[in-house]
């Protein structure tokens, strides 16, 4: 079945509840373990029923957010998302306080109990409006985002549409096409501040009624960080500021030398070469039939995975009008379906979609068989690990898309993944200030960014560009307006993922494969420590684990003269 034939239809929630809060009620009186277990697997099934037709409403939803029908189902189930979470939470309750609970840790994973705990503190029936009013506003967000229809060269693209334009070798369409796209945010300013202020407000709202001090704890329970806390983080940004940092600083100055500019603006970022950064060759098709190549090559098990997708249409990548921007995987349990969705744009950024969201589906795709709805993904940072780690495998068949440039994409690629490090710790430290003191004004939140910008991205010259300068930069990251505290996961899995670049592509580990594919068998019955203990890797919490593997990099990328990626 082709994923244009998964059937949707809205459920009938009354009949839902019943039906689920009956196997609750089993559960409560069950007088033999096996009776729990008959009721768990019960609500297991109705869980990825649940699952199945949210995530086809919000996958269709993305890809045209102007079909009125989806729209509408949207926001169904914008409104039923927290009303099931009552229904869960009386699930997890009825679970931990079971006689057989010591039984039950041969039916479910470690991690259910611990996320089941997790969502016993942070959900309460009377916050239901409130979750309700947060879904409506980062809904708000991703409209506001799609709505953009930018001018540029007499022609009209949405925002994925002109990435590929701020990376020309004209350094005036490149200032212009960053003007433009600037412009529509301080067109839409008022907007943006309103919906984040809100935003922000109502989460510090369910902080309040869930009896936290403020909404980064309660962030930290939903990201469900398991064996960590934010202390642990504080020290990690300390180490990205004393390692990272210096060496991206390094790496964009010899960018400025290589197009022999006198100063580095905010809109050279991102064309590192004068002759261009490397682009794939090919239309999509022909980008696609290669990585089906690609896969095949790899492994026996990604060349199923790879069928899978293409044979069944679980892939949209290209962009068009009404489309969501970014890209991400999602999963449909009921189909044993990983979904990959994206906006090719013409830029290198098309391969790593390829490489990157394919990861989080071939990981997904490999956890297939976890019964538990709570354990097929892992935590957040973990799932990352998967994803960037898969752009380093595929490392061997960058000449299939890049022909000529494969040097220079590897240079590019190895560079991105440093100087996104800092960024990413940035947008994480920002989130934190905002929502220790809610009541910052707009204003206040975008000068608290301008200030730690410069402490993490001191490269950064925003001259000339008028929504940066006054420190709106965060208003195109999705994730602090729909994902709060989802953000320094991808830095922390970077870390991981680089070690796996250095064993893979630089020692030439040949268990490096191997560990890789444990991981994404594993799944989510794992916590992060425990998954990077299973991959054989260093957590980026132990001393060290950073400045070792930043050297190679370092190490690496001084191997590459400016000959043999201008050759």
């Amino acid at each position: 079945m082709k994923f244009e034939d998964y059937h949707y239809e809205r459920p009938n929630l009354e009949a839902l509840k019943e039906e689920f809060l009956g196997f609750v009620v089993q559960i409560e009186s069950a007088t033999t373990v096996d009776e729990v277990a008959a009721a768990i697997k019960g609500i297991q099934a109705l869980q990825n029923n649940i699952l199945t037709l949210s995530k086809l409403v919000t996958i269709r939803h993305s890809i045209d957010t102007r079909d009125t029908f989806y729209d509408e189902e949207q926001e169904f189930w914008n409104e039923s998302g927290p009303v099931i979470s009552e229904w869960e939470t009386a699930y997890y309750k009825a679970v931990l306080n079971s006689p057989f609970r010591n039984e039950l840790n041969e039916l479910l994973p470690e991690t259910f109990f611990k996320i089941a705990e997790n969502g016993l503190r942070i959900f309460d029936v009377s916050i239901i409006p409130l979750l309700q009013t947060e879904n409506k506003l980062a809904s708000e967000y991703d409209k506001l985002i799609a709505s953009a229809e930018i001018e540029h060269n007499g022609e009209i693209y949405n925002l994925p549409g002109m990435k590929v334009f701020t990376q020309s070798t004209d350094r005036q369409e490149r200032k212009t096409a960053l003007t433009a796209i600037s412009q529509f945010f301080e067109k839409n300013l008022a907007e943006f501040d309103r919906i984040y202020d809100e935003l922000v407000k109502t989460r510090h709202q369910i902080a309040l009624e869930l009896g936290f001090k403020d909404f980064v704890e309660v962030g930290y329970l939903r990201m469900n960080r398991l064996d960590y806390d934010r202390q642990d983080v504080e020290i990690y940004r300390q180490e990205v500021l004393k390692h990272v940092v210096p060496l991206a600083e390094k790496l964009f100055n010899r960018q400025k030398e290589r197009l022999g500019l006198d100063a580095l603006k905010v809109y050279d970022l991102e064309l590192e070469f004068e002759s261009g950064n490397a682009k794939p060759k090919g239309t999509p098709e022909e980008i696609v039939a290669n990585g089906v190549k690609m896969y095949h090559e790899l492994s026996s098990e990604t060349g199923e995975f790879i069928d899978f997708m293409v044979e069944r249409n679980l892939l949209d990548l290209v962009t068009k009008p009404g489309k969501q921007g970014g890209g991400y995987c999602d999963y449909i349990p009921n189909y044993e379906s990983p979904f990959i969705f994206s906006n090719f744009n013409g830029t290198s950024g098309d391969i790593d979609v390829l490489t990157h969201e394919a990861g989080h589906a071939f990981q997904v795709y490999q956890s297939r068989w976890i019964q538990t709805p709570e354990s097929v993904w892992p935590t957040y940072e973990s799932c990352e690990i998967h994803s960037m780690s898969m752009e380093f495998f595929a490392y061997p068949w960058m000449e299939l898309f890049f022909e000529e440039q494969t040097l220079k994409y590897k240079y590019s690629h190895l560079f991105s993944t440093v100087s996104f490090l800092p960024y990413g710790v940035l947008v994480d430290h920002f989130q934190h200030e905002v929502y220790q003191n809610p009541e910052m004004t707009p204003e206040q939140r975008r000068d608290t960014w301008r200030r730690l910008e410069a402490q993490y991205n001191p490269w950064k010259d925003n001259e000339g560009i008028t929504f940066l300068e006054t420190g709106a930069r965060w208003f195109s990251q999705a994730h602090i307006f729909g994902a709060p505290f989802y953000y320094i996961d991808y830095t922390l899995a970077q870390v991981c993922a680089l070690q796996f670049w250095e064993r893979s592509q630089v020692d030439q580990d040949p268990t490096a494969w191997q560990d890789y594919l444990t991981i994404c068998r594993i799944g989510g019955t794992q916590s992060f420590k425990q998954i990077v203990a299973s991959a054989n890797l260093k957590s980026p919490f132990e001393p060290g684990s950073l400045s070792g593997v930043v050297a190679k990099v370092d190490t690496y990328l001084d191997s590459i003269s400016e000959e043999d990626l201008n050759a």
